[in-house]
């Protein structure tokens, strides 16, 4: 008797448990949504790859096979047929918020010449923004004639209306006589940091780096509806190519906000990590409040400016321009102000992520960020573009947890003329990816659009083949610093993740992460080499939504 008690004590234990457990099996298999007959890659730490996942409020909760993917109980069962899965492309370094303002204004790139752009100023005449007839995307490096441009034709085609011209790069712009009246730009002005250009004592028109904005800034900013409209629209272009994260280069505070009540409303669904504009005004705000952290936006990071664009001639050089002689570039700011700012950032515990371009530019600031950090190896501070390096600075990148923020279609864009510009030495570790990686064992690759292309498959086919889409040149530019198809993922995923602090909540397809994800119908990993830029997203999801 007293043994069947014993047993009939233990059974009465163990029922509950087996309920327990029970019950947990039955929780963690109800999902939402389950997506099986695939290939995933995760890009986890092993570049693993599965079948199947599933996704339960907005995040990825088991990746595992086909065969026990028919084991949960959820409303959608997704049958990928094949098809490919990736975690949801992040573009490292964009100018989102620009991108979407900019399609209210006349599209200059591709122009092939100075009378192309003439041709399409007059088309689209009608085509105000606040005012003035303002295009963008003009590149004479893409003319026969490569010289910059004169406001001569653009006074007598419109001698009543203010146009503003801005480059493909933002860093040069042209202007006709009543833009610069208007500005109170003259022969006297004197800017630091830029150049306006004066042939035979008479203003050309074109304005370089700083004097950009001396103009620029006198352009009325769109109002909130029409910035609200900007963002949308941008997003809807994004979303159809895989983006699913954006890292805008440089916003003021009140687009930040604006951004926010967007995502706060879920009328802007797009991720965002916003590099702060970092002025006077800004920083104070952020000091004063702090960083923005939401499941949608990441304000934590502040954005300087060392020196302008290697196209222009604005990038700060160690030695002259090969093309021009005596002419170094320009630093955008003081070397005191560039080192009062990285220790005020390092003071207040944000990140900061500086546009470097010339090696000059690029060796002062790694500098600056030792001296700011004093040893501090996880701030992943950052170098936005790292495009022209002198090869002995390479090693900073490591030394100081220096994160290379870089641009692979720069390379292909700018392969025609940038030895040109700096000489066939300083190309040795200029458009240096592989090098970056070999040291850093990362890199966040980004576009830079407006500047290139959205869409980040040009920028994956860059980084691998090193060609243009017309397969040029054949063997490769600079070959030695293509990186591999895997390395090309991680660094517009996981690395770009990390170098936004954001690793552990997206940038591959794990368990407890957003369920950021594309599916394309050919694989990226496999497809031919000079046809990857052709592989086309199908359906873009972030959180689980289909936004594409």
């Amino acid at each position: 008797m007293k043994c069947l008690i014993a047993r009939f004590n233990a059974w009465f234990l163990v029922v509950p448990l087996i309920v327990v457990l029970l019950g947990w099996n039955i929780t963690q298999n109800k999902a939402d949504a389950v997506y099986y007959n695939g290939t995933v890659y995760t890009v986890d730490s092993t570049f693993s790859t599965c079948e199947a996942f599933a996704v339960k409020n907005g995040k990825v909760v088991w990746t595992g096979n086909s065969r026990d993917a028919i084991n949960f109980v959820c409303p959608v069962k997704v049958d990928l047929r094949g098809q490919f899965v990736y975690p949801g492309f992040i573009d490292a370094h964009c100018h989102f918020y620009g991108y979407g303002v900019d399609q209210k204004k006349i599209d200059l790139t591709g122009t092939s010449s100075f009378r192309a752009v003439l041709d399409t100023l007059t088309l689209h005449k009608t085509k105000l923004f606040s005012g003035w007839l303002f295009g963008r995307g003009w590149d004479q490096n893409d003319w026969a004639n490569k010289t910059y441009p004169n406001k001569s034709e653009l006074d007598k085609l419109f001698p009543n209306v203010p146009v503003f011209l801005l480059r493909v790069d933002g860093h040069a712009a042209l202007c006709n006589s009543l833009a610069l009246q208007q500005c109170n730009v003259n022969v006297e002005t004197k800017i630091e940091g830029g150049e306006i250009e004066k042939i035979g004592g008479e203003l050309t028109g074109i304005l370089i780096d700083n004097a950009v904005d001396l103009v620029k800034s006198k352009i009325p900013l769109p109002d909130k509806k029409a910035e609200t409209q900007a963002l949308l629209t941008a997003q809807k272009n994004c979303n159809e190519v895989g983006l699913t994260t954006v890292c805008d280069a440089g916003l003021s505070k009140e687009v930040i906000l604006l951004i926010d009540s967007l995502q706060q409303s879920n009328i802007l669904k797009m991720r965002y990590y916003a590099m702060i504009e970092y002025d006077a005004k800004n920083a104070k705000y952020f000091f004063d409040n702090g960083k923005i952290k939401t499941e949608r936006l990441n304000a934590c990071s502040f954005k300087m400016y060392a020196d302008g664009a290697l196209g222009s001639r604005g990038a700060c050089m160690r030695d002259a321009y090969h093309d021009r002689q005596a002419h170094h570039g320009f630093l955008l700011h003081t070397v005191a102000e560039l080192q009062q700012a990285a220790n005020d950032i390092a003071q207040h515990n944000f990140q900061m992520n500086t546009h470097c371009i010339g090696d000059s530019a690029n060796h002062l600031m790694l500098q600056i960020y030792a001296n700011a950090l004093k040893g501090k190896k996880d701030a992943r501070w950052r170098i936005e573009h790292a495009q022209v390096l002198a090869s002995e600075d390479i090693g900073w990148f490591a030394k100081y947890g220096i994160i290379p923020s870089v641009q692979p279609t720069h390379a292909t864009s700018d392969m025609y003329w940038a030895q040109d510009r700096v000489g066939a030495e300083r190309m040795k570790a200029a458009y240096a990816y592989k090098q970056l990686l070999d040291v850093c064992g990362m890199i966040a690759a980004g576009s830079d659009f407006p500047v290139e292309s959205i869409n980040p498959m040009f920028g994956f086919y860059a980084a691998v083949a090193r060609k243009d889409q017309k397969g040029y040149p054949k063997n490769g530019f600079q070959k030695q610093d293509a990186i591999s198809r895997q390395d090309a993922l991680r660094a517009m995923t996981i690395w770009a993740a990390y170098a936004a602090f954001e690793e552990k909540e997206k940038g591959s397809i794990e368990a407890g992460k957003f369920a950021d994800f594309v599916i394309t119908s050919q694989d990226i990993m496999k497809h031919p080499e000079n046809d990857l830029f052709n592989i086309k997203v199908k359906q873009t999801f972030i959180n689980g939504e289909r936004v594409f």
